[in-house]
């Protein structure tokens, strides 16, 4: 996995190409894929601007930084 870019960190506003939707980093860390029990360092929570259910982004290249408003 890559170095994190600078525009991504915990309050910045991001596009999720995966999900085709913009959401607000909660928090960058470590995470346990239930499924696979395979631990991700530097997972990527999300949830939308205006609140909502969180999701999860194991891989940080799938993320695009979101468009200014």
């Amino acid at each position: 996995m890559s170095r994190r870019p600078d525009w991504l960190y915990e309050g910045a506003r991001v596009f999720d190409p995966g999900s085709d939707r913009e959401a607000v980093v909660q928090f960058i860390g470590e995470w346990e894929d239930p499924q696979t029990r395979r631990v991700v360092p530097e997972a990527v929570f999300l949830r939308p601007e205006g609140g909502g259910r969180e999701w999860i982004v194991s891989d940080h290249e799938a993320l695009r930084e979101a468009h200014p408003r």
